[in-house]
């Protein structure tokens, strides 16, 4: 490469770089350089997420806080809840955390996932909010068990704790 389209590149004036030019000169100077690819489109690709939690809000009592993405208060760590609702009374905690699952492909990735976070949280309780479609009550339902002991609260009473700004008292997975 020429003095002049080094310049040139350096000053943004190159008409177009290729990847290995961007290399060559990143060496140069002792600089790995990587390559990233986005998304285009909707800024906010989780629209469908963001949707969902909008439904539980109104199911709240008024008093409670629904904040969302919440990290993890681990140092480091990049993950985040979808929600946590704060201001609760009751024995089980101010505070709960919240996961949205617009469309679950595979239960037992979801719940390693929920279990983790869970684990490295030290978050004994969770509120599984789902959107209500067919498929999704019918991968929840192929579940079985394993979905009633990992949510031993059932909907009816995790929304009716949460109307009244009461801790539902245990883990809930909720269609919405």
């Amino acid at each position: 490469m020429s003095p002049s389209q080094v310049s040139r590149i350096e000053r943004g004036l190159a008409p177009s770089v290729s990847h290995r030019q961007t290399a060559l000169i990143g060496a140069v100077v002792g600089l790995d350089v990587r390559a990233r690819t986005y998304p285009s489109g909707d800024p906010i690709r989780d629209a469908a997420q963001v949707a969902l939690l909008d439904r539980l809000r109104p199911r709240l009592d008024p008093r409670l806080k629904l904040a969302t993405e919440t990290p993890l208060a681990i140092v480091g760590d990049l993950r985040a809840w979808d929600g946590m609702i704060s201001g609760l009374s009751g024995s089980a905690g101010r505070t709960m955390t919240v996961e949205g699952e617009t469309r679950i492909a595979d239960w037992q990735a979801v719940d390693r996932r929920l279990a983790l976070k869970q684990r490295d949280a030290d978050e004994p309780h969770l509120l599984l909010v789902v959107a209500d479609t067919r498929h999704n009550r019918a991968a929840i339902a192929a579940a079985g068990v394993a979905v009633l002991t990992r949510f031993p609260v059932t909907a009816r009473r995790a929304l009716a704790s949460l109307a009244a700004g009461r801790h539902p008292g245990g883990s809930a997975l909720i269609f919405l």
